[in-house]
């Protein structure tokens, strides 16, 4: 597989309402796309979009490194081994921002597996799942998270997350405990806090939830480094997300407390990186749960592809819902209980140039 063309375009969609993140309000996402074409004319679009308040690197750093680094691939074989977790990848992308690595990485994956004739999910694994589940995601006013949670119910939803940590301690365990019961047992209940609450605001929570049947709480402490004793101490199942931002997937060992992984290649530096670290979890007994970081259609379609590899495990996708409009076109059909492997990655690849700005290389 040798690129012969490379394209680098910019992207401003808006969202339907406002986001704020980390006291940051966002009108619209931005992003930049890679696009390889190859002498045959097989081509791979990858996406950057580095998140604001989670991203250390801008949408200018990751643009500029793509700029500079995405020629030196031209006429160049790459080889297929990149998607693998046991692989050593291209030396080069180890020192791109996570985001532009990702995007750089995910424009190879996708050429090469056009270049062999394969999808995106059987370039990752040789049987990968063929229908995957997503979780929805719960946020906003009580009134619309409890009538949101009876409608993902009846809609078939495996799980549902819950965003936790905004409000007093006291209104999230009664918000959880009135979730939990429209839930019930056929539908997992997932807690997000980011990160939210001190060691004793977490125990107030803890025993405030106790009896409610939970599958984790992502990253429930401001103090990250205490995760181990609360859930040790106090049986509190928690996920680590923002935890895995700068570790290496080796250092996993190192927290057997976790009931699971959160995985989101924007922020993890790559689809081979959340790979190794999904061997990891597989090996600790962790579960492995793919998550968006509101990445437009090309994104998302790589986070599809990485579910169906990675396992049986709902993918946190509902993101996307908050988009107005997208870079693909038609756009992909979320939000939905389910998704089709193959036709997502069809979708995925059908870029709308017209609503792209085009950057200079070279």
């Amino acid at each position: 597989m040798i690129p012969s063309r490379i394209e680098l375009y910019r992207y401003g969609i808006r969202f339907k309402e406002p986001v704020t993140l980390k006291g940051a309000t966002l009108h619209r996402r931005e992003g930049a796309l890679i696009r390889l074409i190859a002498v045959d004319g097989s081509e791979g679009w990858g996406e950057a979009a580095p998140l604001p308040g989670f991203s250390p690197e801008s949408l200018d750093d990751a643009t500029e490194q793509l700029r500079t680094m995405a020629p030196r691939l031209t006429n160049r074989e790459i080889p297929v081994s990149l998607a693998r977790p046991d692989a050593t990848s291209l030396r080069e992308l180890s020192h791109l921002t996570s985001s532009a690595r990702l995007g750089l990485e995910l424009a190879l994956l996708n050429l090469s597996a056009a270049s062999h004739d394969l999808t995106l999910p059987e370039l990752l694994k040789d049987s990968p799942e063929k229908i995957i589940s997503t979780n929805g995601l719960l946020s906003g006013t009580i009134e619309k998270t409890l009538v949101d949670a009876y409608s993902m119910r009846e809609g078939g939803y495996r799980a549902v997350k819950l965003k936790v940590g905004r409000r007093e301690v006291s209104e999230d365990v009664g918000i959880v405990r009135r979730v939990g019961e429209i839930l019930g047992d056929g539908v997992s209940l997932r807690l997000d806090a980011n990160r939210a609450w001190g060691f004793d605001e977490a125990l107030e929570f803890a025993r405030g939830i106790s009896g409610v049947r939970i599958e984790y709480v992502e990253e429930p402490l401001a103090e990250p480094w205490r995760l181990a004793d609360l859930a040790r101490g106090w049986g509190l199942p928690v996920a680590l997300d923002e935890s895995l931002v700068g570790m290496e997937p080796e250092e996993l060992g190192l927290h057997p407390y976790a009931r699971a992984v959160v995985l989101k290649p924007t922020l993890l530096g790559g689809m081979s990186r959340a790979l190794r670290f999904a061997e990891e979890a597989r090996v600790l007994g962790m579960a492995s749960v793919v998550s968006s970081s509101y990445e437009g259609g090309v994104g998302t379609g790589a986070l599809v592809a990485l579910a169906a590899a990675v396992g049986e495990e709902p993918a946190g996708l509902d993101t996307y819902r908050a988009l107005a409009e997208d870079v693909v076109e038609p756009p992909l059909q979320l939000p939905a209980p389910t998704m089709d492997v193959r036709e997502t990655m069809e979708a995925a690849r059908r870029v709308d140039v017209r609503r792209l700005e085009p950057v200079p290389l070279g």
